[in-house]
């Protein structure tokens, strides 16, 4: 959020409280299990001190807490600390052990007091490589030698694959949002129909590896998240068929780190460590 006009128009989407939801509708189920699974493949097992920055109203954090690791949720966005609050306080077991408000690029954290930092979002809304950097070098600064990031990155393509989904193209502003992402990431909204998203910098897969390689990461790989599968056609029904949404995770493990398909995943994740 490097100008204060673009912060204004990311945060003021936000407050809309689609946030809190969203994992719920549309393919975004796959995204969250897609998600949990690479987080689960490696991440070291609990106890361990989890930062999940960005972390919205606590999707991956509580999931986290439940698990046994003490989780630290940060997010920009003061409706998603309040929702994340809440929920906590509410809750028995699995509480977060602290949530406030912060941004990515100064982590209120010490240095080396981490074992993993989620960063599922920072990265969509600093759309000048310099932040994007910076936000990758605290995680870095906060890392024990040997920690993990995962940084997910919206993909550079996923504005057209979404509109080839369905009938978005027949709005000539949605085509020319379209047209800008595939010049050069820099997603822009400015019809006010938050169906079209938020300022945003979306990533070429090469430039994700390429952006955590620089900030001092050694990479694990970039992986797809949904994959072709976002584009399944009768998707709720399919998902919620044990069988039918197993044999789809087995196939979309099979291409994870395809390079032809990574790009057209709507999300990407980096997974990467702090050199020892």
């Amino acid at each position: 959020m490097s100008a204060p006009r673009a912060r204004d128009e990311i945060l003021g989407y936000y407050a809309l409280g689609l946030e809190q939801g969203r994992l719920d509708e549309d393919y975004f189920p796959l995204e969250r299990a897609r998600t949990q699974e690479l987080v689960l493949r490696h991440l070291a097992p609990p106890p361990g001190v989890v930062l999940d920055v960005g972390g919205g109203a606590g999707a991956y954090a509580f999931w986290l807490a439940e698990a046994g690791y003490e989780v630290h949720l940060l997010d920009p966005v003061p409706l998603h600390v309040e929702q994340a609050e809440a929920a906590s306080r509410t809750r028995a077991a699995g509480r977060l052990a602290s949530a406030r408000s912060g941004d990515a690029r100064a982590l209120p954290f010490a240095d080396k007091g981490a074992d993993a930092v989620l960063m599922l979002g920072p990265l969509y809304h600093l759309t000048a490589l310099e932040d994007r950097l910076q936000a990758l070098r605290e995680a870095l600064r906060v890392l024990r030698p040997g920690g993990l990031v995962l940084a997910a990155a919206i993909s550079r393509f996923a504005s057209l694959v979404d509109g080839l989904r369905g009938a978005l193209f027949d709005d000539a502003a949605f085509a020319a949002i379209t047209e800008r992402d595939l010049a050069d990431g820099q997603h822009r909204n400015d019809t006010g129909n938050p169906r079209y998203f938020t300022t945003s910098f979306f990533h070429h897969p090469v430039e994700l590896a390429e952006e955590v390689a620089g900030a001092g990461f050694a990479l694990v790989d970039v992986f797809a998240l949904e994959g072709p599968g976002a584009y399944l056609v009768d998707f709720a029904r399919r998902f919620a068929d044990p069988a039918s949404r197993e044999r789809l995770l087995a196939f979309l493990r099979k291409v994870e780190t395809e390079p032809a398909l990574i790009g057209v995943s709507p999300h990407i994740l980096a997974v990467a460590r702090k050199p020892r």
